[in-house]
C-alpha cells in the first residue's frame, strides 16, 4: 500500500489554479525530495498531502499520521500567537514573559496578556518523558529548554518546530526547505536527525533546492510550473540532470530599469554609519559585546556569523527597530545616532531593508504594487499617502528589474515564497536609498533567481555613492560587489576581512 497516492489531482489556492494533473506514489521505505524553480508548486503539493488544501479534481489517498513543518514560523498558531509583532523579538521585556522552549514543546502556553497566571490551568505534560529526552537531545536542544522562544536564533527556532512534530510521533514528515537560513553548523545538526529518523522508518518528504539534498534521500520529485517533469530514483534523476549555462540571460538585468536608479538622492556623508563598542543584554546575557564598526559611503560588506551570532540584533540597531539602540553610542550618515531631530522615520528613509523576520511579519493581504510602494514610506505594506506620479514609475521600474511587474495586481499572500521575496527586495530598492541592509535577502529563491539578484545588487550597489551590508550563510549567494567582511562569534567581532 502507497503511503500517498495522487492520481490526476489538480488544485487550486485561493482563486488561482496552481498544481494540475498530478500523478506521483510514495511507496513504504522511500523517502522523496521535491526539487523546481519559485512558482512551481511545492510549497503548495507539501500542504496539499497535510490537508491544508483540497484538492480541486483527482483523488489523493494517504496513510499514517501526518506533520507538516513548515520552513517559518506563518503556518504555526501557537508560535504566532505568542509573536504578535516585528520588533517584538528585540524586546527585552517580551523575553522575559515570552513562552520557553520547554513550555512551547510540551505545550504548556499562556494566553497572550495574562495577568494573573494562577488563573490558567495549563494542561498536564502529555509527552513521555524518554521520547521527550530523545528527541531534544537529537535536535540539540536540551541546553535551550528554558530559554524564551523569541530569542532563538532561526536555526534554533528552525530545530525547535521539527521537535513539537517529532513529539507527536508521526509516520510521515513533511518539511519545507528546512535548511533555508541555517548556517553550516545548523545545517549538518539537521541532516544527521533526518538521517536518523529515516533510519527508524518515518518517511520524510520535504521541498528543497537540488544542491541542498541530504544522504537518505532515495527518490526526486521535480515540478514544473504546478505539474510533474519527473519522478524518478535519485540516481536516475541525477543522471537526467541538465545544469543552467553560465551566460544563462536571467543573470544579465535590462540596463534601462538600473539606469533609472541613478545615485542616491541623499549623498552628503562620509560614514554610513560608526558603531563604538555596541553593546545589547538580556537578562544579564550580552547578546553583543563590544561592538566596533566603521563603514564608509560606498563599501560593500558581508555580514557573516553563526546562528545567534548577534547579526541580526547588530542590524537592528543601524534600522532602527532595537530598542536599546538608545543606550548605544553610534552615528549614522555623521550624525549622531541619526541627528539631533531627527526622527526613526528619517534614518529609515535612507535605508533600504530586508530580512526574514520583515517577510514573517508583513501583512499578507496587501497588493504586490502597494507592498513594492510602502518602501518608500517605510511602512508594512499600508501607506496613507498619495503617489505622486514618479513614485509610480519607480515601483513600475523597480519591479521589472526584480522581474515581478506581471504580479503587480495580486495579492501577497498568493504569491509563492520565492516571489513574496523578490517582491521585498523591489520593496528595499524603490526608494533609491545609500545604504542597503540586505539580510538573507535570498532566501526561497531558485537559482536562477540568486544569479539575477546578484546581478541585479552588483548593477545597483556598484555605484561609488551607495553602501552595501549583505548577509549569507552561503557564499555563492554574495555579490561580486561585496569587498569587506565582518565575521561575528556570540556577539563579538572575531575578524575583520578590508
Amino acid at each position: 500500500m502507497e503511503i500517498f497516492s495522487l492520481t490526476d489531482v489538480s488544485v487550486r489556492k485561493y482563486d488561482s489554479p496552481v498544481l494540475h494533473d498530478l500523478r506521483w506514489q510514495v511507496k513504504p521505505g522511500e523517502q522523496w525530495a521535491v526539487v523546481g524553480s519559485n512558482g512551481s508548486g511545492k510549497t503548495t503539493l507539501l500542504e496539499t498531502l497535510a490537508g491544508r488544501w483540497a484538492t480541486a479534481r483527482g483523488t489523493l489517498r494517504r496513510q499514517g499520521t501526518i506533520e507538516f513543518v513548515a520552513n517559518d514560523y506563518s503556518f504555526n498558531r501557537i508560535v504566532r500567537a505568542a509573536a504578535q509583532y516585528y520588533q517584538q523579538r528585540f524586546q527585552a521585556y517580551e523575553a522575559e514573559v515570552a513562552p520557553t522552549v520547554r513550555e512551547v514543546l510540551t505545550g504548556r502556553l499562556k494566553p497572550i496578556g495574562t495577568v494573573n497566571e494562577q488563573s490558567v490551568n495549563l494542561p498536564e505534560v502529555d509527552i513521555d518523558a524518554a521520547r521527550f529526552e530523545q528527541v531534544t537531545q537529537l535536535l540539540h536542544l536540551t541546553s535551550l529548554l528554558d530559554h524564551p522562544f523569541i530569542t532563538l536564533s532561526n536555526g534554533e527556532t528552525r530545530r525547535m518546530l521539527l521537535a513539537r512534530s517529532l513529539l507527536k510521533h508521526p509516520d510521515i514528515l513533511l518539511l519545507d526547505h528546512p535548511f533555508v537560513g541555517l548556517d553550516v553548523h545548523s545545517r549538518q545538526v539537521l541532516r544527521e536527525a533526518l538521517s536518523q529518523l529515516s533510519a527508524d522508518g518515518v518517511t520524510i518528504v520535504l521541498a528543497t533546492p537540488p544542491s541542498e539534498l541530504p544522504d537518505y534521500i532515495t527518490h526526486v520529485l521535480e515540478l514544473d510550473n504546478g505539474t510533474v517533469s519527473k519522478a524518478l530514483p535519485l540516481s536516475e534523476w541525477l543522471s537526467s540532470r541538465t545544469e543552467l549555462p553560465a551566460t544563462d540571460p536571467v543573470a544579465t538585468p535590462t540596463q534601462e530599469p538600473i539606469a533609472a536608479f541613478g545615485p542616491p538622492g541623499f549623498t552628503d556623508f562620509d560614514y554610513a554609519f560608526s558603531l563604538r563598542n555596541i553593546r545589547v543584554v538580556y537578562d544579564r546575557q550580552a547578546v553583543l559585546d563590544g561592538v566596533n564598526w566603521d563603514v564608509k559611503k560606498g563599501e560593500k560588506w558581508a555580514l557573516s556569523g553563526p546562528n545567534g551570532s548577534g547579526k541580526s540584533t547588530l542590524l537592528s540597531i543601524l534600522t532602527a527597530d532595537h530598542p536599546q539602540r538608545f543606550a548605544n553610542d553610534y552615528d549614522l550618515f555623521d550624525q549622531k545616532r541619526g541627528g539631533k531631530g531627527k526622527s526613526i522615520w528619517d534614518i529609515k528613509q535612507q535605508i533600504g531593508h530586508v530580512s526574514p523576520e520583515l517577510h514573517l511579519y508583513f501583512p499578507t493581504d496587501t497588493p504586490v504594487f502597494k507592498t513594492i510602494a510602502s518602501g518608500f514610506f517605510d511602512a508594512t505594506g499600508v501607506y496613507f499617502r498619495q503617489l505622486v506620479p514618479e513614485q509610480t514609475e519607480q515601483v513600475h521600474r523597480t519591479a521589472q528589474l526584480l522581474g515581478v511587474e506581471d504580479l503587480l495586481n495580486r495579492s501577497f499572500s498568493k504569491l509563492s515564497k520565492g516571489e513574496q521575496r523578490l517582491t521585498l527586495l523591489a520593496r528595499a530598492l524603490v526608494k533609491n536609498p545609500p545604504l542597503l541592509i540586505l539580510d538573507e535577502p535570498c532566501q526561497g529563491l531558485d537559482i536562477a533567481a540568486v544569479e539575477k539578484f546578484k546581478a541585479v545588487v552588483d548593477a545597483v550597489a556598484g555605484s561609488p555613492e551607495r553602501t552595501l551590508i549583505y548577509v549569507s550563510h552561503y557564499p555563492h549567494e554574495i555579490p561580486g560587489c561585496v569587498t569587506k567582511t565582518l565575521s561575528l562569534q556570540h556577539g563579538k567581532v572575531v575578524e575583520r576581512t578590508l
